[in-house]
């Protein structure tokens, strides 16, 4: 074999070590990246951590006699004796039946009726046409106005359809249907009713629905990744680092609210196909959606300003950038408007008692 040849099989051998090479590291790169196990490695020698029941925050420690201080973020801390005496944050209203987004309908019965007397007669469906429909009645011993409820007993009731919604306001079709199921329990009941007038409440369920529709604000914002792509397990690991949690649904992550049982704060979305495929860990993500539903959370939260920030943090540390709906990268410059906006929102809904994230305004925007 001459000189020549050789020289040929080993350039070729180096071509094909070359071209196979490049084809790993392309493949390395361009697939979706993966959670790194070792933030969820627990060392086999630590000792198992213990989970005692208390307030949200706090360490175990002893509570004692001897013990009177408590142990607190940030090296401060907690006296008892004044923790005790710190005053309860507000009650809010309940959410039941209001005449500010409700048609009311006051019912008077012959005689006073049980709890259990009453359920059996409410119709089988709480609503009327898209709106939500509902009785409550007046406890005898609280006098306060609630569900009915099997043992209590009660003399006034009242049934209440929405006037308005996300799906529009309430028709004339949607007020018959009240008044039919209405009129059901009444007479199963033996009481006497007082509808409003259906003229009156379509039209001010139009004026609702005309300034729930101007003041409704939902905002999404697109996390897109500059270059490789994102596994479902990668986006739940960088995104479980600013507060989320697993939503009901797959592909879908909440930031909860500081209260329980409030509406998320924060919505992260990403393809359920992907979340349900049967390897996540191939599926190829390119974007996630960061959403607000304005008015279903409390301005104390400061969603937006959140947002922002779990939006920047996520964008650093998933190599990713800032977009809206459609994939246009957002300069942070077009964030500050959309803030002082939002301001102008908020007062407006409180001047109208629908604040945001408040009980009604939970209702009206649904």
């Amino acid at each position: 074999m001459s000189t020549f040849q050789i020289a040929l099989i080993i350039a070729g051998g180096l071509v094909l070590a070359v071209v196979v090479g490049y084809n790993a590291w392309s493949t390395h790169r361009n697939a979706p990246k993966r959670p790194s196990p070792a933030e969820n490695e627990v060392s086999p020698d630590a000792p198992p951590v213990r989970h005692e029941p208390g307030f949200e925050g706090i360490g175990s420690a002893s509570i004692g006699p001897d013990h009177g201080i408590e142990p607190s973020f940030d090296g401060h801390s907690v006296d008892l004796k004044d923790a005790l005496q710190m005053p309860l944050p507000p009650v809010e209203r309940r959410g039941g039946l209001d005449p500010l987004i409700d048609a009311l309908a006051p019912i008077v019965a012959d005689q006073i009726v049980s709890g259990d007397a009453a359920l059996a007669a409410l119709p089988p469906t709480r609503r009327a046409g898209s709106k939500p429909f509902a009785v409550e009645g007046l406890n005898e011993i609280t006098q306060q106005w609630e569900v009915p409820v099997a043992g209590q007993r009660y003399k006034q009731f009242q049934a209440g359809v929405q006037l308005a919604n996300r799906l529009g306001a309430l028709n004339e079709i949607e007020f018959s249907e009240f008044v039919m199921k209405a009129q059901s329990f009444v007479d199963s009941i033996g009481a006497a009713v007082d509808f409003p007038d259906m003229l009156h409440e379509v039209a001010r369920a139009r004026e609702l629905d005309q300034f729930a529709s101007e003041h409704d604000a939902q905002l999404s914002f697109m996390l897109r990744a500059r270059h490789a792509a994102w596994s479902p397990g990668y986006v739940q690991q960088n995104a479980g680092k600013v507060g989320f949690t697993a939503g009901a649904m797959p592909g879908r992550l909440v930031l909860p609210a500081a209260e329980a049982g409030l509406p998320p704060v924060l919505t992260l979305s990403y393809d359920t196909q992907a979340a349900l495929s049967d390897d996540p860990e191939q599926s190829a993500i390119r974007d996630i959606l960061l959403s607000l539903d304005v008015a279903q959370v409390n301005r104390v939260e400061q969603p937006f300003a959140r947002l922002r920030e779990v939006a920047a943090e996520l964008c650093k540390s998933m190599d990713g950038v800032l977009c809206d709906q459609n994939g246009t990268p957002l300069p942070a410059m077009t964030m500050d408007p959309i803030a002082a906006d939002l301001e102008t929102l908020y007062d407006k809904l409180d001047t109208r008692e629908l604040s945001a994230g408040s009980l009604l305004a939970r209702r009206l925007f649904s």
